[in-house]
């Protein structure tokens, strides 16, 4: 399928450049529009010099967004140089007076718009320098990037077949290819999203759907009682969200407590879901998370699964940031085991196999489930009259009208990658990951790490000074640890040479105050990043 794609890639570029020369060749006078001619100075020129506004316009068009390009290069480039800086922090009110960020009534030249766009870029912080770890997306995959400015070029909605009809049919292979990894080869469906809230929150209304269907025309007024989900107290927030926005409110979204390890458990779950019924209330969906945001835990699922077939109730596991450990046979059967047996799974490409934000998706072990919960049978756009297969036509399954195109940046790295290539990817952020805790224990008393065997790439640890080292490790020096934390991450981003997060972490059964989360999800980290990343902290810290 994929070589019958790219033929027809070819032959729709072949058939637009055709077009291309006949408007040149035939409708612009004088051959004044010829793509090879020599282009005016562009500095001075304005927005109407340039296609669409003027069609003779193509060589300072060209011109233009060669410039673009070369900005973008040196971007690209001071991205990966160790040399240059993380960021160049300024605070915002400093910021400010910086940019130039006024609307004016009157257009700019050219000219100022290329020193906007590099000013941009200038402040902007490098999210794939090496030396960035700060958050679970990070690093540039530069041929995710080439997927995503083909894309802003192509400028399709996805809703239709009839006017994305490659990008709907690589969707539709390379999520079938991401159900199968999770298990489900003959059956399911998949979309993908705005980010992993929406598709979490895609899971829990098709959850609603199939045990309430009534639902979507009667509202909540259909239900014989309040519904009630589970998620552990280390789960990413959007679980919170799906519970108020799909009308539940938050107080019926329960917490479960975790073990010492971050995971759920799985017995405290079953006594809540037994509360939930002594109190009259229907439990309705269990989330089960692989990759927990700060910890990186993962839920034992095999668990979970015997308690959600023996309640009827909905599994999901949110694998948003851990999905990528699907695409390595070995941590697939070390994190996964179990994986086929939920109800619906979210994975973002956008975290571990590094794809360019966003790229988020949701799979639903159902046929049919999507489409029936969300459709409303728009009539202007999802006739079903058409002259070709409708079945391929996305819109009706998804809650948004408009949908961003983020397959192509996807289906062009896996090409490049292959399912080998992904197993490396993975494979080596685990074992950097590994490095590092080995490195931090290596270094003694200088670092604490709270977690010494983290199952995923979350490396969560204090930095401890000098006059710390000798004092008992308890609550106090918890405290006293964590107040370090914003000054240490401050003078990281004043002297831009490295980002790493930091957070307190407070549930019902924890209480533990700011410490830092290392995150290594950027193929360009080395070990060495890794010993210069706990020098640099060493050194930023050593007075406090």
């Amino acid at each position: 399928m994929a070589q019958n794609i790219l033929r027809w890639v070819s032959d729709t570029v072949d058939t637009f450049k055709d077009r291309a020369k006949d408007t040149i060749d035939g409708h612009l006078p004088n051959g004044t529009g010829d793509p090879n001619r020599k282009p005016r100075d562009i500095k001075p020129l304005h927005y109407t010099d340039l296609l669409p506004e003027n069609s003779e316009g193509f060589p300072e068009t060209k011109e233009f967004l060669q410039s673009v390009v070369d900005i973008l290069y040196d971007f690209i480039q001071k991205t990966f140089d160790r040399n240059e800086k993380v960021i160049d922090f300024h605070h915002p009110e400093e910021l400010k007076r910086v940019l130039d960020l006024y609307i004016p009534e009157k257009g700019v030249t050219i000219e100022q718009l290329l020193q906007d766009c590099s000013q941009t870029l200038k402040y902007q912080v490098r999210t794939g320098h090496p030396r960035y770890m700060n958050q679970l997306s990070t690093g540039l995959e530069t041929i995710s990037l080439a997927g995503e400015w083909l894309t802003a070029a192509a400028n399709t909605n996805m809703f239709t077949y009839e006017i994305a009809p490659v990008f709907i049919l690589m969707e539709a292979e390379t999520l079938q290819k991401m159900r199968e990894i999770i298990g489900w080869r003959d059956h399911g469906d998949s979309i993908l999203c705005p980010g992993g809230t929406i598709s979490n929150l895609y899971a829990a209304l098709v959850a609603r759907h199939k045990m309430f269907p009534h639902v979507k025309a009667q509202g909540l007024y259909g239900l014989p009682a309040p519904l009630v989900m589970f998620t552990s107290e280390y789960s990413h927030y959007s679980i919170m969200t799906a519970g108020a926005l799909i009308g539940l409110g938050t107080d019926n979204v329960w917490e479960v407590p975790c073990d010492k390890r971050g995971r759920m458990d799985a017995t405290k779950l079953e006594a809540r879901i037994l509360e939930a019924k002594q109190k009259g209330l229907i439990p309705f969906f269990v989330n089960c998370t692989s990759g927990s945001t700060v910890v990186g835990a993962y839920d034992p699922i095999h668990a979970i699964a015997d308690i959600c077939r023996r309640y009827k109730v909905w599994m999901h596991i949110d694998a948003a940031w851990g999905g990528g450990a699907l695409l390595s046979p070995k941590l697939k059967a070390r994190l996964f085991a179990g994986v086929e047996r939920a109800d619906s799974v979210t994975w973002n490409p956008h975290k571990q196999m590094g794809v360019l934000l966003q790229c988020s998706t949701i799979h639903i072990r159902e046929d049919g489930l999507l489409m029936n919960c969300n459709k409303m049978c728009a009539e202007y756009l999802f006739q079903q009259d058409k002259h070709y297969d409708t079945s391929f036509d996305t819109g009706d399954k998804v809650i948004q009208c408009g949908r961003h195109n983020d397959i192509f940046k996807l289906w062009l790295l896996w090409r490049a990658k292959g399912d080998i290539g992904f197993a490396h990817h993975v494979e080596y952020l685990w074992d950097l990951t590994d490095f590092m805790v080995q490195e931090i224990k290596r270094r003694g008393d200088t670092f604490y790490l709270i977690w010494e065997e983290p199952e995923c790439l979350n490396v969560c640890f204090w930095y401890v000074p000098a006059r710390l080292r000798q004092t008992p490790h308890n609550h106090d020096r918890e405290e006293e640890l964590g107040k370090l934390c914003p000054t240490i991450k401050a003078r990281m981003m004043e002297h831009g040479t490295l980002m790493v997060c930091y957070q307190p972490l407070r549930t019902t059964s924890t209480q533990r105050p700011n410490f830092f989360r290392n995150i290594i999800n950027n193929q360009a980290v080395t070990r060495d990043d890794v010993r210069f990343m706990l020098d640099e902290i060493e050194r930023l810290g050593h007075d406090l």
